[in-house]
C-alpha cells in the first residue's frame, strides 16, 4: 500500500512519522552511522536523535555496534539496521503459481515455497492463498518469530491503496478486497501491488539502481510490464498504473494485437511471439541449431550467445522494437537508469546492443549521454517485488510507526 501524502494532515503526528522514517531509512541505507552524523545529515536537534534512536532500539529495528575512530572528544558509537528480528511473508501471484517467500528485513530469504496456479475463479483462488499461507506459516513456524506484513503481488491493476485487485489476466475478478480479507485472517498488515511495479522498487532498494534517484524498469515475460521511479519514489497516477508500454506501436506492419492495435511492443517481444517467429523461420528454410521442436525462449537466448545466426537475429530483432519503445520513455521521463528483466537478458550482449542502437537513432543525445542501460540483478520469478513493498511501508513511516506503537 503506497502511502499518499496528499491525504494527510500536515499535523505533529505525521511530522514525527516522517522523521522517524527518515532516520530509520538512514541507517539502514548508511550504516554504521553515528548520532551525530544522524544529526548532521538530517538537521534534526541530537535531542530528537536520541529519543528517536532509543525508541528504534526497543523495537528492535536497530543496534547499537562496536565504537567508532574518535575525531576529539567522546567516541561516537556506531547503529546499525537489526534484520533479524522481524520476519515478512511475500507471495508472487503469478498465471501459473504461487511464489511464497520469508524474508528477513535485510531482504534475506528465509524460506521459500512454489506452488501450482490452476484455473480458479476468485472465491477459489482466495481459499487457496489462505490455505497456502496457513501451511506455510505451520512449515516455517520455527523461522517465523515476529511476523510483521504479508505482501502479495500479481499482474494487472492493483489499487495498492485500497487493497483491491481491479483487474488481473489470469483470475475473473470483481473488485476484490484481498488486503482487508487476508488481514482479518491474519492479523498482520497486507499490503498488494502489482508485480512489474513493485520489482521497480525492489531493483531501487536492493538492485541495481540504488545508487540513482531515477530509473524504469521494463520486464518481458508472457507479456510486458514497466515501472518508473522518480526521486526514488515509485510512479503512481490515480488509477494506481502507469506506463502500459506493451501497448506502443513498434511496427506498423505488424500483426493485430489483443487491445485492438497493429504492432504492439507485446506482439513483438514476449517469450511466445519470439518462439513463434522462430518456428515460422525454421518453416521457410532458415539454418540453425534450433529445431521446431526445441526453440524455448531460453535455448533461443543460448544458442544466440554461441553464435547461432537465427537466434542472433531473433534476439536483436526483439531488442531494436524494445529500444524503440524505450527511447519514448526516455524521451519523457529522462531516467538515470533503464533495467531490463525478464528471460530476454539470458543474451545480455545482443541485447543491451540492440535496444543501445534503437535509443541512439530515436531518443534525445543530451537525455542518453549519461543514461545506464542494463539487466536486472534480481530473480524476476522470486517474491522480492513484493517484499519491496513492505519495504516501503518501513521507509514512509506508515508500518515503522505500527510498529513503535506496538511497543
Amino acid at each position: 500500500m503506497a502511502l499518499n501524502y496528499l491525504n494527510l494532515v500536515g499535523n505533529a503526528e505525521l511530522m514525527k512519522q516522517l522523521n522517524y522514517a527518515m532516520i530509520y531509512r538512514l541507517i539502514v541505507q548508511q550504516s554504521p552511522i553515528s548520532r551525530i552524523q544522524l544529526a548532521e545529515i538530517s538537521q534534526l536537534a541530537p535531542a530528537s536523535i536520541t529519543k528517536i534512536t532509543r525508541q528504534l532500539l526497543n523495537t528492535k529495528l536497530i543496534k547499537e555496534v562496536d565504537i567508532q575512530q574518535s575525531t576529539g572528544g567522546r567516541p561516537a558509537v556506531s547503529i546499525v539496521a537489526k534484520f533479524d528480528y522481524y520476519q515478512a511473508i511475500s507471495i508472487q501471484l503469478s498465471r501459473s503459481h504461487v511464489m511464497i517467500e520469508l524474508y528477513n528485513l535485510g531482504a534475506k530469504t528465509l524460506a521459500s515455497k512454489r506452488f501450482p496456479l490452476n484455473d480458479f475463479s476468485q472465491q477459489q483462488t482466495q481459499n487457496y492463498l489462505i490455505s497456502l499461507i496457513e501451511l506455510f506459516c505451520l512449515e516455517q513456524q520455527k523461522k517465523i518469530k515476529n511476523l510483521i506484513a504479508i505482501s502479495v503481488v500479481m499482474p494487472g491493476v492493483i489499487d495498492s491503496v485500497k487493497g483491491i485487485v481491479r483487474y488481473t489476466p489470469h483470475i475473473d475478478v470483481n473488485n476484490w478486497a484481498l488486503a482487508e480479507i487476508l488481514m482479518g485472517k491474519f492479523s498482520v498488515p497486507i499490503f498488494i501491488g502489482n508485480d512489474v511495479q513493485s520489482l521497480a522498487l525492489a531493483e531501487s532498494y536492493f538492485g541495481t539502481t540504488q545508487s540513482v534517484d531515477d530509473s524504469i524498469l521494463v520486464r518481458v515475460h508472457r507479456g510486458i510490464g514497466s515501472g518508473v521511479i522518480i526521486n526514488q519514489q515509485l510512479l503512481m497516477n490515480h488509477n494506481q498504473s502507469a506506463c502500459e508500454v506493451g501497448h506502443i506501436q513498434v511496427n506498423q506492419l505488424g500483426e493485430r494485437c489483443h487491445c485492438g492495435n497493429f504492432g504492439c511492443l507485446e506482439n513483438q517481444v514476449i517469450n511466445v511471439e519470439i518462439e513463434k517467429r522462430a518456428r515460422l523461420l525454421l518453416e521457410q528454410g532458415y539454418k540453425s541449431k534450433l529445431t521446431p521442436s526445441k526453440c524455448d525462449i531460453l535455448t533461443i537466448c543460448q544458442l544466440a550467445n554461441q553464435g547461432d545466426e537465427l537466434a542472433e537475429k531473433l534476439i536483436r530483432s526483439a531488442g531494436e522494437h524494445l529500444g524503440r519503445a524505450v527511447a519514448i520513455m526516455v524521451n519523457i521521463f529522462n531516467p538515470q537508469c533503464i533495467v531490463l528483466a525478464g528471460e530476454l537478458t539470458k543474451s545480455p550482449e545482443i541485447l543491451l546492443n540492440a535496444v543501445n542502437n534503437a535509443l541512439n537513432s530515436q531518443s534525445l543525445k543530451q537525455l542518453r549521454e549519461n543514461l545506464l542501460l542494463k539487466c536486472s540483478s534480481l530473480d524476476d520469478r522470486s517474491a522480492i517485488g513484493a517484499f519491496a513493498l513492505v519495504q516501503q511501508a518501513l521507509f514512509d513511516g506508515s508500518l515503522l510507526m505500527k510498529l513503535l506503537d506496538e511497543k
